[in-house]
């Protein structure tokens, strides 16, 4: 008999008192993405399925808060049990020469411990396969043993998201354009338990339906992680009109930048979050060093969260192309943010400067008319 062995993050096991509740959490995270059907046995440190399908399988190695998934043999608590089980695993993998086992006792009425065991079975595994040697240092397979109420042998596992249950860390608003950096981030705080909302920001017609096209594609490239997400698309044209025509064409970034930051915090009191999420990246544009987040931060009172403003491209890129979000990303659609970009925008604004030119703006009557707008789309 076989089972699908779920292992979760270590931080959830820490929280102490407040354990159960992220265990919930992520149960009922699994129930929403792989249906209701499969039940879900729980242990300490692990979930069990006692059903499961490949598909099932993919779905829960995308779940925040599980570190690895593996299809386990579920044997007698023996030692002939366990070791048959391994002998027949290693057998069904090709070619390998080295191999060492560890095990886990977590029934501690089991007679024998768990370096006891893995020496057992490592000899009788060295007795039934000819030409196979044991490496406790580099070995091509490691084949686990969990002693527990039921006893698991497993060689081959995958490896999950890792960080908290979605849902667990309250909620952040995304600043979701069509790059690579803002899906990236949103990933990023997901991960870490934020529930995510979205908002978009749309210039038609300056820019297409195919550039508002590929941002609901990466939404719904997030939702593979998340379940769910509300996305927000709020028409920008109007706003960048009014700052073309009445402000200084050097300061159009870190305005428009104000402008996009503050209908996220709007938005945000709105959903009943608590925080705003960009993919900046310190001095990676002129609109991300330090002096410009400054001025855009400075009528926001609520957190802003940059996960990825000690990154390189390089690296960002890399875990882009890992979430499946690089290659729409890099369609040639563009978006508010790379149109209206003056020839040479200001990188060391002022926000005494700032304050003064948005005095011919209103600033109020431009950012709520454009919320009140938004169109609305749910996605997953």
């Amino acid at each position: 008999m076989k089972k699908l062995l779920i292992k979760f993050s270590s931080e959830i096991t820490l929280k102490g008192l407040n354990r159960k509740t992220f265990e919930d959490a992520l149960i009922k995270n699994i129930r929403d993405q792989i249906g209701s059907q499969y039940y879900i046995k729980k242990e300490p440190g692990r979930l069990y399925l006692d059903s499961y399908t490949d598909e099932v399988i993919e779905k829960v190695k995308d779940i925040f808060g599980v570190i690895g998934v593996a299809e386990a043999d579920v044997v007698e608590k023996d030692i002939d049990s366990i070791a048959k089980a391994a002998i027949e695993q290693l057998r069904s993998i090709p070619n390998v020469k080295t191999f060492k086992v560890e095990t886990k006792r977590g029934d501690k009425k089991f007679p024998l411990n768990s370096t006891d065991v893995s020496r057992k079975v490592g000899g009788i595994i060295l007795s039934n396969i000819p030409d196979i040697n044991v490496d406790v240092h580099n070995p091509e397979i490691v084949v686990h043993v969990e002693i527990r109420e039921e006893t698991y042998v497993f060689s081959k596992e995958e490896k999950g998201q890792g960080g908290m249950p979605y849902k667990t860390s309250g909620k952040g608003v995304l600043l979701l354009s069509g790059g690579i950096d803002s899906p990236v981030a949103g990933y990023m705080m997901a991960r870490r338990g934020l529930e995510i909302v979205s908002v978009y920001y749309h210039s038609h017609p300056y820019t297409s339906e195919r550039a508002k096209e590929k941002v609901i594609d990466l939404a719904k490239q997030l939702v593979r992680f998340t379940g769910h997400m509300k996305l927000y698309v709020v028409s920008f044209t109007k706003i960048q009109m009014e700052i073309i025509e009445k402000c200084r064409e050097d300061e159009l970034t870190i305005i428009m930048r104000r402008f996009m930051t503050k209908i996220g915090e709007k938005v945000a009191i709105k959903e009943g979050a608590l925080s705003i999420i960009t993919g900046e990246s310190l001095g990676q544009v002129a609109s991300q060093t330090l002096e410009s987040m400054y001025v855009t931060n400075n009528d926001i009172n609520m957190p802003v969260f940059r996960p990825l403003v000690a990154m390189d491209k390089v690296d960002i890129m890399d875990i882009s192309r890992r979430i499946g979000t690089y290659e729409i990303s890099i369609l040639p659609y563009e978006d508010c943010c790379t149109i209206f970009v003056p020839k040479h925008p200001k990188t060391r604004p002022r926000l005494i400067d700032i304050l003064e030119s948005e005095k011919v703006l209103d600033r109020s009557g431009l950012i709520d008319e454009a919320i009140s707008e938004a169109e609305i789309i749910e996605i997953g």
